[in-house]
């Protein structure tokens, strides 16, 4: 449990001297002038009863009954009730971080069977755990290609999730890594790709892992996993690294999280891999169990030498993840995929008033153009209970008509025409 320890105003002064700073504004000037704090405006106390009921006010001012066709990474897939079911239960919900494999057997044994079936998932050799999202895993792909590499060139291909892309040069702000857009892969320590799209655009990317294996560089595919039960897989493209947000693979939709991180890997690259790996073996008496294996995280060895200094156990979001997958099979993955791409392609076929912007085959989003404002529509929408879709100018990957929209399979025939002329309503007048 934390603990606030107050400091007098002579031990505020000394610890800013230590940094150089000269006042407590200093300290903070990095943050923009619009977000820093000035006051904490704390009201009064209130009874337990009362706190209740203001929060149940304030929680009431949501909006969850919408009808959404958002995505750009984040999806509103059905989640059965087992993955709430099983994971909820206490010895995998209060469970901790499994150091003492005598007394964690179960936890460590869940991680074991998430990463055997994220390698079946994605055709890759070994997985991990305790990834936080797709957007820090993909980072975490980038800095393994460059320790195995030993280059520091990272190309970015212009199918990558811009907000992967801002979250990867954050994160790498004080690395010495030289970022290209592209996909060339000459002199690089890797390509980082995604499929699909972040507008949606079906690609087949194994020419340019060849090219990369022929320039001594590395593949780095950030995947969608919903949409490995119909399309080509990573493993199948020839890449060295598989990343993906696995949001979508039992985890309800949050104001930033928790999701969940995927990471795979061929054998080779195994040791450079960050985060939890669980491994079998046996003990003494020849019975199965599981351990932490090649931890080479900075909590066990010295931390000049680790791998990576991710640390949050993500075990919880790979057990959902793992129960939601069990639960589909081989045969309801395909399904769930097929229904998502058929669905959005019903929608797609409708909306003769936009232009269709991928150049190729989608899955189950895809970017259109519409007559007016893309803000302005979905502003209008909201009204009508729709949750349009992603202006793609908010992000710098569009024009200001561009808007991405989302099929899953929760939506029905009945919303997606009802969707479809309401949107071609408030675009169209």
């Amino acid at each position: 449990m934390g603990s606030w320890i107050p400091t007098t105003e002579s031990e505020r002064k000394e610890m800013l001297a230590v940094i150089g700073a000269a006042s407590i504004d200093e300290l903070f000037s990095s943050i923009p002038e619009p977000y820093r704090m000035r006051g904490w405006e704390i009201p009064a106390g209130l009874s337990e009863m009362s706190v209740r009921n203001l929060m149940a006010g304030l929680a009431g001012r949501n909006t969850a009954d919408a009808i959404s066709f958002l995505g750009g990474g984040y999806y509103d897939h059905y989640i059965p009730a087992g993955v709430d079911a099983l994971s909820g239960r206490s010895e995998f919900y209060t469970a901790y971080t499994p150091y003492q494999p005598e007394t964690s057997q179960g936890t460590l044994q869940s991680i074991y069977e998430y990463q055997s079936l994220i390698c079946r998932l994605t055709n890759m050799e070994f997985a991990n755990a305790s990834l936080y999202d797709g957007g820090t895993a993909l980072f975490e792909a980038a800095t393994m290609a460059v320790r195995i590499a030993k280059r520091n060139r990272v190309v970015i291909h212009p199918s990558v999730n811009p907000t992967y892309v801002q979250m990867l040069k954050t994160h790498a702000a004080n690395l010495e890594f030289d970022f290209v857009t592209g996909d060339d892969p000459s002199g690089a320590a890797c390509v980082l790709v995604q499929n699909p799209a972040f507008d949606g655009t079906v690609r087949d990317f194994t020419a340019l892992g060849d090219r990369c294996h022929a320039a001594k560089a590395l593949l780095v595919v950030s995947f969608y996993p919903v949409s490995l039960g119909m399309i080509k897989s990573p493993g199948e493209m020839g890449a060295d690294i598989a990343v993906g947000e696995g949001q979508c693979l039992g985890m309800n939709l949050g104001f930033g999280g928790p999701y969940l991180g995927i990471m795979a890997t061929r054998a080779e690259h195994v040791r450079k891999m960050p985060g939890r790996i669980a491994g079998q073996t046996e003990d003494h008496d020849g019975r199965r169990g599981f351990v932490l294996t090649l931890q080479a995280r900075e909590q066990h060895i010295r931390r000049t030498k680790a791998m990576s200094n991710i640390c949050s156990n993500q075990a919880l979001c790979a057990l959902r993840a793992a129960i939601y997958l069990c639960l589909l099979g081989k045969e309801g993955l395909r399904d769930l995929a097929v229904a998502c791409h058929s669905k959005a392609e019903y929608l797609k076929a409708k909306l003769d008033f936009a232009q269709i912007l991928n150049e190729g085959p989608t899955f189950n989003e895809f970017a259109v153009r519409l007559p007016m404002d893309a803000h302005l529509v979905t502003s209008k929408l909201l009204d009508r209970g729709f949750l349009a879709g992603l202006p793609l100018h908010d992000v710098g990957a569009g024009e200001t008509n561009d808007l991405l929209i989302a099929v899953t399979e929760q939506r029905t025939r009945a919303e997606l025409d009802a969707f479809a002329g309401a949107l071609k309503d408030a675009a169209c007048n």
